[in-house]
Order: C-alpha cells, then sequence, then structure tokens
C-alpha cells in the first residue's frame, strides 16, 4: 500500500479517486507545524536555530498519518509546487522521523503536479524526485525573517507607540506605498490648464475636433496654455481664421494579446471586471484548483494558481488553437503558436501559468455546476488564456495636422484618430485598464491635404490637474510586484493583514491609510528607514531566490540581516518618546498640521495662542494637544484643521452650551476632544459624557438629540423567555441590543432610540442561530515559564487596553510605563497575586484546572501538569517565595 500526502482534504478526495485502492491519501490541512508565537522561536545567537510546535489539532492529524503509515510501503509526498508545499513535505517528514521507527524501511517520494486530473497526477507519480533542500531552505530563512523582524520590531514599535498593532518585512512596506500615494495627494499643488478645441467640418460636412498643437511658432502641450486670458486670445483668432489641412498620415498599428495570467495579474483583473478582492480572488481559484463534480466526476478546472510563470504547457497551446479554429474561425489563429517570456522583477518557480485544465471545456458547458463566483473566474481564466493564442488585432491610426490663418499669423491644430480593421484577440477578450484614458479611439472622416475645413465652433475650457490616485487592491498589487516585494503567494494576506490591523480601509474600492497606519509608517520611515525601503526589501527577496536555486547559503543571509537590524533595534529602544513625537510631528506635519489658509502658523494653539500643537500618544490613539496642557486642555483628532468647521460651531474655546437637562437641571454642553465631538452632562466630579456617532455632525446636535445620547444605554424590556432586561446603546462597532452576554448590531443609530421589544428579540435570535465569534486571544508577546508553585503557563500579552500577563483565566494589568519585554517571572507572579486577591465580583479567581492547556498552546506531545485545586490566591501567595524556580521547557524541535 502506498500513502499519499496532499493539504487539503478536498484534493485528498479527487486524488484518491484517480489513484485507486492501492493508495490512501491523507491531508495535512496545510502545515502541520509552526513557530510558537513567543519570544525564542527563532535564536539568532544559536546560528537561528527554529523551535517548532505541533498544535492540538495538526497533532491528530500526524498521528493519523503515522498509523497509516504502519501498513504503508511507500510514502509519497504530493503536496502544492512551490516553496510552501516542499515545506509542508519537509515538515511530514521531519515529525515523522522524530517517531521511532516511523520511517523505517520505507520509501519515500516526492512528486508534484500543476493540475489535478487523471493525466496530471498519473505523470507526476510516474516522474518521483527527492525534496528539495534549496526550496526548503529559502523556506526556513522567510520564515526566519519574517519572524525576527515582526517579533522584534513589534515590542518595539508598541512601546513607542502605543495602540500600534505590529509591523512586518513585507507589509510594513506595502503600508509605506499607500501612505506614501496619500503624502502625494495631499502636498499636491494644482495646476491650472486650459484646452482649445475646435470643431471643424470636411469638405462632406463631417464633422471632428482639433486640438491646439501649436501657437505662435512653439509646440503647445497638455499644460502650456496656463491662463484664461492667453486662452481666450487664442480662441478670438481661431474665430476670425481659416482651416485647411496641410499633412495626413496613416499608419497601420497592431495590438497583441496579453499572456495567461499569473497570480498578480489575476488578482489585478478579477478587481477591476469582477470587483474582488485579492484575498477573494484565491479562494474563489482554490476551489477551482482542487476540484469540483462534473457530471459525476470530480476534477481541477484550473492549474495552480500561485505562479509567477506564464507560459502554459506545449499541449495546452495545441488545445487553445483547436478552440480557436473551431470557435472563432482560421483568421483569428495566428500561423504560429505564441510563447510569452516572464518580466516581473524577481521572478521565480518555474510553473505554467494559471489557466484551464481542458481548454475544451467551455466556460458556458461548466457554468450550471459551479457557484456564480466560481464560474465568473474560471470565465475569466479561459478567455485569457484563449486570447493570448489568438491573432493580433489591426489598427490604422490617422493624424491629421491642421494650419490655421488670420492676417499674417497662424496656428496649428491637430486631430487623432485610431479605425479597427480587424479585432483579433479583442473579439474575445480585453484587458481592463486603471486609471488611464483612450484620446485616440476617435474616428476620423476622411480628410485630404489641402481641404479646406469649415469651422462650427471653437472652445476654451479651464481644467486643474489633478492629484495621483490613491491605490486600488489591483494597483497595488502591480506595484508590489513591479518593484519586487513580496512573491504572489503573499499579496492577498498581505492587504488582508494591513485591513484586519486597522492600517488602510477601503473606500470606494480605492485603499485609504488610517492615521494609525501613517504614524507606523513615519515611524518605521523614520528610525528603520533601510528596512522599509523598497530596494532593500526587493534585494531580501533576491537573496531568497539565490537560495531557492542553490546559490546562497541561507544561514549566511539571515547573519547579514540580523547583524544591523539588531544593532538598530537596540538603538531605537534608547530613544526617548519626545525624540519620537518630534520626528513624527516633522514628518506627517502636512497631514497633522494642515496650511489653515489664512496665513497663521498650523502648529499654534486656537485656544490659548501661545502654545504649540504636537503629536501626543494616548494608550487608546493619537490625537493632537496643546504644549501647555494642563493649563490649557485643547485637543483634536488627528488629520482635522484646528480652523474647521467643527471648531467655528463650537467656538473658540472648545464647547458650545446647548441648554439645561430637563431631568437633572444641569448643563448639556457639545465639546471638542481628543477622540472627536462629544456632548458632556454637568461639569462637577466625573460628567457623564457621549461621543457623538459616526454619521453626526456637531452642527445638527441640538439638546433633544444630546440628552437621547447621554440617556444611553436604554432599557427596552425584559426578554418574554429569561426575564432578563435587553438594553440598547452605542458601543465601539456601531449601534446594538444585548442580553445575557449576546450582542447584536442595529442597522442605524436612530434604531437604538426606537426599537421595540419584539425587534429587539427577533434580532438578537438571528444573531444566536448565526452564532458570534468571541474576541481572540492576543498572541502572546513572551513566555515566562510555568507558575512555579500551581503550574500552567504564564505569558506577556498585548490586549485592548494595554500589556498584561496572563495565567490561565487571570490576567494582570502591567504598571503604566512598563516594558513588557523586561517582565520577570517574580514579577509575573506578583501581580497575579494581586489581581487572584481580588477576584472578581467579590470571588476569589481559581488557578487553571488540571490538564488545562497553556495559553499558547503546546506541542502535541507536551505534558502537563497538574494543578492543585486551592485557589489562586493560596498559590500565587507562595509562588514569591519560588519565584526563581526553573521554569518549563516545552517539548519542542530544533533545526
Amino acid at each position: 500500500m502506498n500513502l499519499v500526502i496532499v493539504e487539503s482534504p478536498a484534493k485528498a478526495k479527487t486524488i484518491n479517486k484517480y489513484l485507486g485502492r492501492d493508495y490512501t491519501v491523507l491531508a495535512s490541512y496545510g502545515h502541520i507545524r509552526d513557530l510558537p508565537a513567543k519570544d525564542g522561536s527563532v535564536l539568532p545567537d544559536d546560528d537561528f536555530a527554529m523551535s517548532w510546535e505541533v498544535d492540538g489539532k495538526s497533532g491528530k492529524r500526524v498521528s493519523d498519518i503515522a498509523a497509516a503509515l504502519k501498513t504503508a510501503d511507500k510514502l509519497i509526498l504530493a503536496t502544492d509546487p512551490d516553496r510552501e508545499g516542499e515545506a509542508i513535505s519537509w515538515h511530514v517528514l521531519e515529525v515523522l522521523g522524530a517517531r521511532r521507527g516511523a520511517l523505517k524501511g520505507k520509501t519515500i517520494q516526492r512528486v508534484v503536479f500543476n493540475a489535478i486530473t487523471k493525466q496530471a497526477v498519473l505523470d507526476a507519480m510516474a516522474k518521483p524526485r527527492d525534496v528539495d533542500q534549496p526550496l526548503v531552505e529559502a523556506y526556513l530563512a522567510r520564515r526566519a525573517l519574517d519572524y525576527l523582524v515582526g517579533f522584534t520590531l513589534s515590542p518595539v514599535l508598541w512601546r513607542k507607540l502605543p495602540g500600534a498593532r505590529s509591523a512586518g518585512r513585507v507589509q510594513s512596506v506595502a503600508l509605506r506605498l499607500v501612505c506614501d500615494r496619500e503624502n502625494e495627494i495631499e502636498v499636491f499643488k494644482p495646476q491650472e490648464y486650459w484646452s482649445i478645441i475646435a470643431r471643424l467640418a470636411n469638405p462632406a460636412g463631417d464633422e471632428f475636433e482639433a486640438r491646439l498643437s501649436e501657437w505662435q511658432g512653439r509646440k503647445i502641450g497638455r499644460l502650456d496654455i496656463a491662463d484664461g486670458i492667453t486662452a481666450n486670445e487664442i480662441r478670438a483668432f481661431l474665430n476670425s481664421a481659416s482651416f485647411a489641412v496641410t499633412d495626413a498620415e496613416q499608419k497601420p498599428q497592431k495590438r497583441h494579446p496579453f499572456a495567461p495570467f499569473t497570480t498578480s495579474t489575476l488578482q489585478q483583473e478579477a478587481s477591476r471586471k469582477l470587483g474582488f478582492s485579492a484575498q477573494r480572488t484565491m479562494q474563489v481559484a482554490q476551489r477551482l484548483y482542487e476540484g469540483t463534480d462534473i457530471g459525476g466526476e470530480t476534477v481541477g478546472l484550473i492549474t495552480y494558481m500561485r505562479t509567477d510563470g506564464v507560459q502554459i504547457a506545449p499541449e495546452a497551446v495545441n488545445a487553445a488553437r483547436r478552440v480557436i479554429a473551431q470557435e472563432y474561425g482560421e483568421r483569428y489563429l495566428p500561423e504560429k503558436p505564441r510563447f510569452y517570456s516572464t518580466k516581473a522583477k524577481n521572478a521565480q518557480e518555474a510553473h505554467e501559468a494559471i489557466r484551464p485544465t481542458d481548454l475544451a471545456r467551455l466556460p458556458k458547458a461548466v457554468a450550471r455546476y459551479l457557484e456564480a463566483d466560481e464560474a465568473r473566474l474560471y470565465e475569466l481564466v479561459w478567455k485569457r488564456t484563449i486570447a493570448s493564442q489568438m491573432q493580433s488585432a489591426d489598427f490604422e491610426r490617422t493624424t491629421v495636422d491642421i494650419t490655421a490663418r488670420s492676417g499674417g499669423a497662424k496656428a496649428g491644430l491637430r486631430a487623432t484618430g485610431s479605425v479597427l480593421k480587424f479585432d483579433g484577440f479583442l473579439a474575445l477578450y480585453q484587458e481592463s485598464r486603471d486609471d488611464e484614458e483612450d484620446e485616440d479611439g476617435s474616428r476620423l472622416p476622411p480628410l485630404s491635404v489641402g481641404d479646406a475645413l469649415a469651422r462650427k465652433s471653437v472652445s476654451a475650457s479651464q481644467h486643474f490637474t489633478e492629484p495621483p490616485p490613491r491605490y486600488t487592491e489591483a494597483t497595488l498589487v502591480k506595484k508590489m510586484e513591479e518593484l519586487g516585494i513580496g512573491r504572489p503567494s503573499t499579496y492577498a494576506a498581505t492587504l488582508a493583514t494591513l485591513r484586519d490591523r486597522d492600517y488602510v480601509s477601503i473606500d470606494k474600492k480605492r485603499l485609504v491609510p488610517s492615521d494609525k497606519g501613517r504614524i507606523v509608517t513615519a515611524f518605521l520611515e523614520s528610525f528603520f528607514t533601510r528596512y522599509v525601503e523598497y530596494d532593500f526589501t526587493a534585494s531580501l527577496e533576491e537573496d531568497l531566490d539565490r537560495i531557492s536555486a542553490g546559490e546562497a547559503e541561507w544561514r549566511e543571509v539571515l547573519r547579514r540581516f540580523w547583524k544591523d537590524f539588531n544593532t538598530r533595534i537596540g538603538e531605537v529602544k534608547e530613544l526617548r518618546v519626545a525624540e519620537v513625537i518630534d520626528a513624527l510631528n516633522e514628518d506627517l506635519a502636512a497631514h497633522i498640521f494642515p496650511d489653515r489658509g489664512d496665513g497663521s502658523d498650523p502648529r499654534s494653539c486656537p485656544l490659548c495662542g501661545t502654545g504649540r500643537l504636537s503629536l501626543k500618544l494616548g494608550r487608546f490613539g493619537s490625537f493632537i494637544g496643546c504644549s501647555n496642557y494642563p493649563e490649557c486642555r485643547y485637543t483634536r483628532q488627528l488629520g482635522t484643521n484646528g480652523d474647521g468647521e467643527a471648531e467655528a460651531a463650537l467656538g473658540e474655546n472648545g464647547v458650545k452650551l446647548l441648554g439645561t437637562d430637563p431631568e437633572t437641571g444641569l448643563d448639556v454642553t457639545l465639546r471638542s476632544g481628543r477622540f472627536g465631538p462629544y456632548v458632556q452632562l454637568g461639569e462637577e466630579g466625573k460628567p457623564k459624557r457621549a461621543s457623538l456617532p459616526k454619521d453626526w455632525t456637531v452642527e445638527n446636535v441640538d439638546l433633544e438629540r444630546a440628552c437621547r445620547l447621554l440617556s444611553l444605554p436604554r432599557t427596552i424590556g425584559n426578554h418574554p423567555e429569561t426575564g432578563k432586561p435587553i438594553e440598547a446603546n452605542i458601543g465601539r462597532y456601531g449601534p446594538y441590543v444585548s442580553h445575557d452576554g449576546t450582542y447584536a448590531n442595529l442597522s442605524s443609530v436612530d434604531e437604538v432610540f426606537d426599537v421595540g421589544l419584539n425587534r429587539a428579540v427577533a434580532v438578537l435570535a438571528e444573531k444566536k442561530e448565526r452564532g458570534g465569534r468571541a474576541r481572540a486571544t492576543p498572541a502572546a508577546l513572551k513566555s515566562l515559564g510555568e507558575h512555579p508553585a500551581s503550574g500552567g503557563e504564564i505569558t506577556v500579552r498585548d490586549g485592548r487596553y494595554g500589556p498584561y500577563v496572563a495565567w490561565g483565566k487571570i490576567n494582570a494589568t502591567l504598571p503604566r510605563g512598563k516594558d513588557p519585554q523586561t517582565v520577570t517571572l517574580e514579577e509575573a507572579v506578583a501581580l497575579i497575586a494581586d489581581k487572584a486577591g481580588k477576584g472578581t465580583k467579590g470571588k476569589p479567581a481559581k488557578a487553571p484546572k488540571a490538564g488545562a492547556k497553556a495559553a499558547t498552546g503546546s506541542d502535541a506531545g507536551s505534558k502537563k501538569k497538574a494543578a492543585p485545586k486551592a485557589a489562586a490566591k493560596t498559590g500565587a501567595a507562595k509562588a514569591t517565595k519560588k519565584a526563581a524556580a526553573k521554569p518549563r521547557t516545552s517539548k519542542a524541535e530544533s533545526v
């Protein structure tokens, strides 16, 4: 019996049918182990030794594979044909090899196939090879680099910029691209220009347009007419001039088809044509690759979707040519097949482009077997592949020069047009464009040299230059590919990370950097300049490619990187926060201190007049504040002008009296704060406050609306089943209703104030049916080892409200200003003891139950110590005497 290992269960099911009863096909479900999310997983001082962990679920799968291997003669590793696939095969071998006798006497083979079809799989089985060690080493280097950058730079980022989430080797450079484009937009100065267009008619009366191209003996470009006086002077001249054709030229032009899809071009076109995000494109492509049931047979419809290659196999070329001849005719079939070469920087894996596995399988024939998005993406891939082998399109480009004369003066005009003579591949497919306009698409009437032309009208139009557009996901992927940043397999994940970290948002398909993202980028550009440079990031990719090719030693690449990077980390750790803020004030000046338009200093405080505005870093985010604090308490949000409409509505001191609350008799005021405008009830003690919802403006807030806002949360009534109250409120993620720990979103802010009991019960029931997702536990910044008295791992984590130490279900916040990386086991035990003593709701907190997993999980083979049944308070108190006890070493595997 032969045991075959693939990544996914869908793939396993399909391949099992192809291979028959002599084969057992099991799925690894992706990577079976990874670097633990804690300090020490990569050890630069130990020649970059890496400790890997198998989590609980993967441990079960490894056990299943090991059990099946006992009755097998041969182990066939059939994971994906790229670095990640090679790494998964290597991990499987390493984990099995660590089990005594698991691989003894077994034949081990590695096979790869680019498509999940019966022929492709059988051909691959006939050509086995060994695991490609250089590819594995390139994976190890990439994984170590990403870990060292993320787990070394992110804590520094957090200490200097409270609220920042993370930094990454590729992620931070992609974010810089988005932020740099936003900077270009903000500092852009519009330039006035005028276009002069004459509408003329040939002798037969056919009309067309010609643009001014020459005036007073000099050529005129698009921006050369800069004011209305000159434009009107030219228009007056042309209104009195006669026109004649002085030159006419016709040139044939060809437009060639585009190459078949690579990962990045598929993501770009799917974004433009189908509106898919990069992540959505890869999800749908994965399903098409793994297989679809068509007429009782499961077949993979497209080839592997992570590739830099643009060539397709000779048999696919021949199949495409047959389809072209049958469906479109011999006119559309070139004399010879077309061949393409990769132009992308750092293109590596020599795989085929993305294409249908069977080009005779037309989109209309398979659409009924597919979901809507799958059918649309398959059609896109099929059309692009077929079009790549079709005849070029033929155009005739016409350029006509016209002279306008009046008195002894003259001016030149030019008309251009393009006429499609043969559509060729355009009959099937035309690639979309981002932010481009075709000015030569119009057709000109017959024109000959010497023809006198009749003037119909002359227009002079004012225009202003526009800033470069924000990136879309498609244009950002294209730019990253051009610069050699990241790999095809990482683009979708990188963009998803930027969104998940709240570093960017999407507005009308455009990527908009958040204030948090811009501050992170400014910090990295100021203090880690080299590591967010485009060329440096691309050169690292080149090093990884050299490792893949066996031309570089992976540890040497890591040594060169780590030496300088670690030195820089140490230098930045010593910086004072004031130095960081000064650098950010300078780098972000155009954004956080915008020009007020009245010539005044953008950094002067509008409230006290003597203070200087500066960026302030708080635990819950960043804002702008006055240097005269606490005497002057002026604050505002980032990116808003201190002399804007909101401040005008609130007055010079940032406070507006709305009236008196009819129930309490206290003043209700509208104010401007560091996190935006809010309403406040009274002045004494700790007055009640409520931030304005996103769609409310200071101009439309009156006393009634303010009082309603301050009255929240609002009790709607008791739930008919439980008798417990249901409340309506506005939270961090918008308006909601809550009941007994269940939260359900409402459609609008207004609904919070008038939602009835029946509606609230229905919304909560719908939420319960869908199932709510609990907030994910933050990844550990550091593991301190096991609790010396009671067992269970103690970790340091960065949560929503700052850093804390975690032990079982006890979370103890670190003292303000405490560096989470410097926390010792003794300090953590003391904090836990203090928190456990307070307990929750008057009850003592309990220690983790015996056998409970540590917060970060552990290797499948790790043994767990049983925790005593005593309360945490007792165990923690004893722990202060044993704080020096040696922490438990978790079972790990090293390379």
